[in-house]
């Protein structure tokens, strides 16, 4: 998984990789409730939602070698703040599956969070839920997984217990 992101340090600053790892696994309805309000213009698109296909590579064996796994559908944008200059900071988003309004969002709030005025109060309202509903997300996995554990005991183990009683008694 994303290790390096959902470990965060305690004194590590906000940085773009970090939110953008959040962002893109945020679900539609914190970002609602977080940027929704604070994107009622409508922005200037760069690149328009748009879903399409990304092959997904994953890792195995004791080398490590690289295979493809298979296809993922994502949706991309990237967007300007409304009446913004040219120079503005650019808002880029890519999100798993359809959704072209979790992307604009998105792309929205890496666009407010690049502004270091904005960064504080966008970290408490929108990443730190976001942060919060993946751990809660991890906790519920953990749990199922655990809740499927099963133990294996062999007759050797068992026979190997009992000559290891006889011997201290």
């Amino acid at each position: 998984m994303f290790h390096a992101f959902d470990n965060p340090a305690p004194d590590r600053p906000l940085d773009r990789p970090g939110w953008m790892a959040l962002l893109a696994r945020a679900p539609l309805g914190v970002l609602e409730a977080a940027v929704g309000p604070l994107g009622e213009q409508a922005p200037r698109w760069l690149r328009a939602p748009e879903t399409g296909l990304m092959m997904v590579q994953g890792r195995a064996g004791g080398t490590g070698e690289r295979f493809n796994l298979g296809e993922v559908t994502v949706t991309r944008c990237a967007l300007r703040l409304p009446g913004a200059t040219p120079e503005a900071a650019v808002g880029v988003a890519y999100v798993l599956g359809r959704s072209h309004r979790q992307a604009q969002l998105a792309a929205l709030a890496d666009a407010l969070l690049q502004d270091p005025s904005r960064q504080a109060a966008l970290d408490a309202q929108l990443l730190q839920p976001v942060r919060q509903h993946l751990a809660q997300e991890q906790a519920q996995r953990r749990m199922r997984v655990h809740s499927t554990k099963v133990e294996f005991f062999t007759v050797a183990r068992e026979a190997g217990a009992a000559d290891d009683e006889e011997e201290s008694a």
